[in-house]
């Protein structure tokens, strides 16, 4: 498994994601921003960020373009979480998707959030060839998630 991580700068988790969190938390979505929650691998308590819903043939995904960072560490231990948008709240589960089939949804992501987070992909787009984006899979978990309420 990939260890990449890309920390996000002081205005991002002081402005930006502040900003995100408080605007979705009253049911305000920016290009399909929720909030996660899920629970702490070693607390157990709930942690939250917000982040991009990428639905792609009618399922949604949730894919870190930060890398393996503490939302994806804490989603592999709980295998699911919610979903906030306002006062609506989905739980769910999650699977994480292989590698190799990542392509299609990498792709797709960067089709719609690359002017957001494009920096964090090497210099990989939307219109990049299958192996830039099969190179880069390993960089950037994704789950595929499941409502269950």
């Amino acid at each position: 498994m990939s260890s990449h991580v890309k920390k996000p700068g002081w205005f991002t988790v002081n402005v930006f994601n502040r900003a995100v969190a408080w605007l979705t938390g009253r049911g305000i979505s920016i290009w399909g921003s929720r909030v996660l929650a899920v629970r702490g691998r070693k607390s157990g308590q709930w942690r939250t960020t917000p982040v991009n819903l990428l639905t792609v043939d009618g399922q949604q995904y949730l894919l870190a373009p930060r890398g393996h960072v503490q939302w994806t560490r804490n989603m592999r231990a709980a295998g699911g979480g919610e979903l906030r948008l306002g006062s609506s709240v989905d739980v769910f589960t999650a699977t994480e998707v292989a590698d190799d089939d990542k392509v299609p949804l990498l792709r797709a992501y960067l089709k719609r959030w690359k002017a957001e987070v494009g920096v964090f992909f090497n210099g990989v787009g939307p219109d990049s060839p299958d192996e830039d984006l099969r190179r880069i899979a390993p960089d950037h978990p994704v789950f595929r998630i499941t409502v269950t309420n």
